[in-house]
C-alpha cells in the first residue's frame, strides 16, 4: 500500500516536471494532464484510506487558492493554467504542508522571475546552448510560473513519502 502511495507521487511528480518543461518552452499548462495530477490525488486517497474529513479540508484549501488564483487571473497577474495548476498543488498539500508548498514555491518563483527579468531581452532563436536555454526563460514572453509550482508542489508531493524510507535506514 505504502509503495503503491509513492509510485502515485512519483508519476505524479513526473506530471509536474513535463508541465515545468512544456511552460517553459510555450507558455502553457496543459489542462488535461493538470486534471490528471488532481485525479492521482484521489486515487492516492483511495490507497492510504484517508478520511472524508481530510479529503474535505484538501479540498477546501484548494478552492480556496483556486477563488485567490482566479482573482489574481482577472486582474491579468497570473496565467490560467498556473491558477489551476495552484489549485490542485495545494489539493494534494493540504491544511498540514500548505506553507511549505508556499514557502518553496515562493522561493523558486523568485528564482524563475529573476531570470526572467535578466533574460528579457534574449530571444531563444538568436541563441544556442546554454544561452539558447536560458533565452527560453526570458521574460519578454511572460514568466514561466509553471516550473515554481510544479518544482515546489512536486517536492511537497513526493518528500513526505519518502521520509519513512529514509528514516528506516
Amino acid at each position: 500500500m505504502y509503495l503503491l502511495s509513492l509510485a502515485i507521487r512519483f508519476i505524479a511528480l513526473c506530471a509536474l516536471l513535463w508541465l515545468a518543461v512544456v511552460d517553459v518552452r510555450t507558455r502553457r499548462l496543459p489542462t488535461r494532464v493538470v486534471l490528471t495530477i488532481g485525479a492521482l490525488f484521489f486515487i492516492d486517497t483511495l490507497v492510504v484510506r484517508m478520511s472524508i474529513r481530510d479529503i474535505v479540508m484538501h479540498l477546501l484549501l484548494a478552492f480556496s487558492v483556486f477563488a485567490v488564483c482566479a482573482a489574481l487571473f482577472a486582474a491579468k497577474m497570473l496565467g490560467g493554467g498556473d491558477a489551476k495548476l495552484a489549485a490542485v498543488i495545494f489539493l494534494w498539500a493540504g491544511p498540514n504542508l500548505w506553507l511549505p508548498a508556499l514557502t518553496l514555491i515562493s522561493v523558486i518563483g523568485t528564482l524563475v522571475s529573476l531570470i526572467s527579468l535578466a533574460t528579457r531581452n534574449m530571444k531563444p532563436d538568436q541563441r544556442s546552448g546554454l544561452m539558447r536555454a536560458l533565452a527560453m526563460f526570458s521574460g519578454w514572453r511572460g514568466v514561466p510560473y509553471g516550473v515554481a509550482l510544479a518544482l515546489g508542489g512536486g517536492s511537497v508531493i513526493v518528500l513526505p513519502a519518502l521520509l519513512p524510507l529514509i528514516l528506516t535506514r
